[in-house]
């Protein structure tokens, strides 16, 4: 604390100074003894109590001796979070420091005149002190409205007692109120962490859900894979074959085409004997390859490909059908389906029977 800095900047060294002793809490100058937190900020010791027990309900035994466990609180000036140990704020170390310098404002306080204007003056009766609190009321005033004035017929109390009394339940209702505050941080800080939790979670389980379905489609990859080589397969041999009778009748073909030319070359021959040495041989020739073609055909609708179809329509609906379910879910439906399993052979054997 730079209480030489302070001093400089006030052209009222005393009032300046007053501020620095005041306590954050009860809004008093600090009461003896003063305890410095570990934040470096001041408390009175009651003061520091008050949060300490308000933030640490059941930190004493039913017997009110001090429970062997620490406790914590925040600090109200900076909300650090203090830690005490099992002595509570009586672990404390005291500022002998502040102590000594209230010590020695009060002395000067004390020492110096009272200033008409340091005590506020009723505007009723500007020659009068306010020194009296009308109860009925709920105003402070001064003795002479009591006797004369507007507050004759009310009851009223000295200013002191009601003064300390009012902060005295300031001091409380600040207390509860700080309390209040480290619970609802502490929800905060719960709620984050639930956050944070959440997010990591939700990442996880994406990331399962992602890779589970990626083993699906690299499955129907290699199923499709799989599927367009038989088909490419079943196309191979149906076209080798084909083939290999077009080949065949082309063979034929050429075969006949030169039969002809010949048969019509003879046919030019004007010697008969020249004729008769090949005609016999040439028409014997024509005579079978006129028989007809003794090579293989196609089958009716050889070329058809609908034995490949697939229907997936069931398997269609059981990926419409995937969804997020309990074990148990995945369990029961696993255990459905070796029943199935278990009852179709029983039902075979049956029929077969029959």
């Amino acid at each position: 604390m730079d209480y030489k800095s302070s001093l400089i900047q006030d052209g009222n060294p005393m009032e300046n100074l007053e501020k620095q002793l005041i306590c954050p809490i009860c809004l008093e100058m600090f009461t003896k003894p003063v305890v410095i937190l570990p934040c470096q900020h001041n408390l009175c010791r009651k003061c520091a109590n008050d949060i300490f027990q308000a933030a640490n309900p059941y930190w004493t035994n039913r017997s009110g001796s001090v429970s062997m466990s620490g406790g914590r609180f925040r600090c109200p000036s900076c909300r650090h979070e203090v830690i005490m140990d099992r002595h509570g704020v009586y672990g404390l170390q005291r500022n002998l420091l502040v102590e000594n310098i209230i010590d020695i404002y009060k002395q000067e306080c004390s020492s110096r005149p009272l200033q008409k204007g340091n005590h506020p003056m009723c505007k009723e009766h500007e020659d009068e002190k306010i020194n009296i609190y009308c109860l009925t009321c709920e105003v402070p005033t001064c003795s002479m409205c009591k006797v004369f004035g507007a507050h004759k017929a009310c009851e009223v109390a000295p200013l002191q007692s009601v003064f300390q009394g009012q902060k005295t339940e300031l001091s409380n209702c600040i207390s509860m109120l700080v309390a209040g505050n480290d619970r609802v941080q502490t929800i905060i800080t719960q709620l984050e962490d639930s956050c944070r939790v959440t997010k990591e979670n939700s990442h996880q389980v994406k990331e399962e859900l992602s890779q589970k379905f990626d083993t699906l489609y690299a499955i129907l990859d290699e199923k499709k894979s799989e599927l367009l080589q038989q088909i490419t397969q079943e196309q191979e041999e149906k076209l080798s074959f084909i083939e290999a009778l077009i080949q065949q009748y082309q063979e034929q073909l050429d075969k006949s085409t030169k039969l002809v030319e010949t048969a019509i070359q003879s046919l030019d021959e004007p010697g008969g004997a020249t004729f008769l040495l090949s005609a016999k041989q040439l028409i014997k020739s024509i005579v079978e390859a006129s028989k007809g073609c003794q090579l293989g055909k196609t089958e009716q609708g050889f070329e058809n490909m609908d034995y490949f179809t697939l229907n997936l329509e069931h398997i269609a609906d059981a990926l419409r059908a995937i969804n997020f379910g309990t074990d148990e879910e995945e369990e029961e439906f696993n255990e459905e389906e070796e029943d199935q399993e278990e009852e179709e052979p029983t039902e075979r054997k049956q029929e077969g029977h029959q």
